[in-house]
């Protein structure tokens, strides 16, 4: 008896991968470098021709010091670009200087291993990495380009067309072939661009992620991040503190009050008013505090795990959310509660600031870690810095050697992505 035969997933025909937009992406990724590199080929080179021939009267000192930061704005402005490829971010490697000022910041700077890295990638891209994605995608314009204007260029002459500078044209239908042969290579063209730009990404993020630099960052935002949480902690105690001192107290204190008046209320007197007052009131103090102890660890999260909270919190958003959650089993009880404290904080900020139509929430494993992504189709502009509740949530998973990594740059998306160790070991069922 045979076995029946298993379908596979079919691939795009080279058509139809021309019309989907990762080969444009990848085509404006590698063409885009073009301007950008010259600016930094022209740049590094006036700097060092300039502050070297100066610098023997000490005027062009302060230019040499400007060519060896050149690498920090390229390096940041290559972190976005990337994006057009590469949706997942690249830390910024750099930490913050201990002290205010110019001084502090240069001192900073030119001690760390990544400000070097940057400076050597700016070189290799201003004099190697430009020219060569240059002549890419100018051959390939070129190429199809030529072919594709076949007809154009006979109509114009009338009577022939020089076809890159090789064939001459001279009827209509060979002009139509070969225009049709340009579109039908340009498909064909776009897999080795997609690949050019690929790899093209891969050194990107190779050069411009320092594991060391991060690391060195990532110990000293550490410490700030625990001093912070201190007084936020503190502070939260006070809240609920004076919360349940003005709010539900307050209304338990008004109930006895009821019930004492009711009490002294002579035999027999009606006492359904005040009696439903006290109903009411005791039924308000109720609310108020299973608000309050919801908002310290909600119930759902301690019975029924991480994902049947992040279901509750996404049926709860007034923003439709999409929640795509992979977890085996249950991480310990402190990523759970971080990460669903994350994932809240997230959502709130997309029906607060956004503007989104939708959102989506997305957790899975991944080597020993934790990977929850926030996404919505906002207007973008989130960030941890201002003082924003990013800043608590980059704070509550740093504790825990997590990471929060936010990308939203101006008319969105904002993608936010945690990533909190939860190594096999330390889960629970």
């Amino acid at each position: 008896m045979s076995s029946p035969a298993v379908s596979s997933p079919s691939r795009p025909g080279p058509l139809r991968h021309l019309l989907g937009g990762r080969p444009w992406r990848a085509a404006l990724y590698l063409l885009s470098s073009v301007p950008l590199g010259a600016a930094t080929l022209l740049t590094l080179v006036l700097l060092a021709v300039v502050g070297g021939a100066l610098s023997l009267i000490v005027i062009g000192l302060p230019l040499l010091l400007v060519l060896v930061l050149t690498g920090i704005p390229l390096a940041s402005l290559e972190r976005r670009r990337l994006r057009l490829i590469d949706p997942e971010p690249i830390a910024d490697p750099h930490r913050d200087p201990d002290r205010t000022g110019l001084a502090a910041w240069l001192r900073t700077r030119l001690r760390e291993r990544a400000t070097w890295r940057e400076l050597a990638y700016a070189v290799l891209f201003g004099f190697l990495l430009w020219p060569l994605e240059a002549l890419v995608v100018g051959f390939v314009l070129a190429v199809c380009g030529g072919l594709i204007a076949t007809p154009v260029m006979l109509a114009i002459d009338g009577e022939e067309a020089r076809v890159l500078k090789i064939w001459i044209v001279e009827s209509r239908p060979a002009a139509l072939g070969l225009a049709l042969a340009g579109v039908l290579l340009l498909a064909v063209f776009a897999y080795p661009v997609r690949a050019a730009a690929a790899g093209r990404a891969v050194l990107t993020r190779f050069l411009l992620s320092s594991p060391e630099g991060e690391l060195d960052s990532r110990i000293q935002e550490l410490g700030r991040s625990r001093m912070r949480l201190v007084d936020a902690f503190e502070a939260e105690r006070r809240r609920i503190e004076r919360d349940l001192h003005d709010g539900a107290q307050q209304r338990l204190v008004a109930l006895s009050m009821t019930l004492g008046l009711a009490r002294l209320e002579a035999p027999g007197a009606p006492l359904d008013g005040l009696l439903a007052k006290a109903h009411d009131d005791a039924a308000a103090a109720l609310v108020e505090i299973r608000e309050l102890i919801r908002g310290i660890h909600p119930q759902v999260l301690a019975d029924r795990g991480l994902v049947a909270a992040v279901d509750d919190l996404a049926d709860r958003s007034v923003i439709p959310v999409d929640v795509d959650f992979d977890l085996p089993v249950r991480p310990v009880e402190a990523v759970e509660t971080a990460v669903y404290f994350a994932v809240g904080e997230g959502l709130a900020n997309v029906a607060k600031h956004s503007g989104a139509s939708r959102a989506a929430v997305r957790g899975r494993l991944e080597k020993g870690t934790l990977v929850v992504e926030v996404e919505d189709d906002g207007r973008g502009g989130a960030g941890t810095d201002h003082g924003t509740g990013l800043q608590g949530v980059a704070d509550r998973v740093s504790v825990l050697d997590g990471r929060l990594l936010v990308s939203s740059p101006p008319g969105g998306p904002t993608l936010l992505r945690l990533q909190v160790p939860c190594p096999a070991a330390r889960l629970r069922n």
